[in-house]
């Protein structure tokens, strides 16, 4: 990495922790390796959104080009959003791709995701069945949403049904995860999940 690099890096760094944000625990960021090339961020589920309560962990790899490049970002904690894939955590999103400018930093990164979470765009999805629910039953995409940020990013709960009906299938052996990720996609409807889990 290159020498520039590394300077700008920790200048950004040094901001992000020198910003009200921080210290009000809604973003956070931290070096993985010493060569600059991964770092940590973290974002709070903003207010009044399904996300609320809960903390989501990202994933930062920086390439050498930065800052004339954007650092590639995906989200580690599990979330359910039509615009980050419940799979793989990547993210539709425009500034991280071609809207990036080198103006923008790491903060405009971890504070635009957080917008993204309080705002979503299903229209340009990068999760389909996320997108669809969101659309056609925006209160179960809400409950789902909810229920993924309980599991995942330790927010409160909020419906217990749908918590009976996780255990009533680990119960039957099922993995969690996958019992989550089925009942999540069956707009959770126990009997067509567990034709998925049978791989019916």
């Amino acid at each position: 990495m290159a020498n520039i690099v590394v300077q700008r890096l920790k200048r950004e760094i040094k901001d992000i922790h020198k910003k009200e944000e921080t210290s009000k625990n809604q973003i956070k960021l931290d070096l993985v390796d010493e060569n600059f090339t991964e770092l940590r961020g973290e974002i709070a589920g903003p207010p009044d959104t399904p996300y609320e309560g809960g903390q989501y962990q990202l994933e930062i790899k920086i390439p050498s080009t930065y800052p004339f490049n954007p650092p590639k970002v995906r989200f580690i904690t599990k979330i359910w959003h039509p615009n980050i894939s419940s799979v793989t955590g990547a993210i539709c999103l425009d500034i991280l791709k071609n809207q990036w400018t080198a103006a923008m930093s790491l903060r405009t990164v971890l504070l635009s995701l957080q917008a993204l979470l309080a705002a979503a765009e299903p229209d340009d999805p990068q999760d389909a069945v996320v997108a669809s629910q969101y659309k056609q039953n925006p209160e179960m995409f809400y409950q789902t949403a909810r229920l993924w940020s309980h599991v995942y990013a330790d927010s409160p709960v909020s419906n217990t049904d749908y918590v009976q009906k996780i255990d009533k299938l680990c119960a039957m052996g099922f993995e969690k995860n996958k019992v989550i990720v089925a009942l999540s996609s069956k707009s959770w409807d126990v009997k067509t999940a567990t034709n998925m889990l049978l791989g019916n």
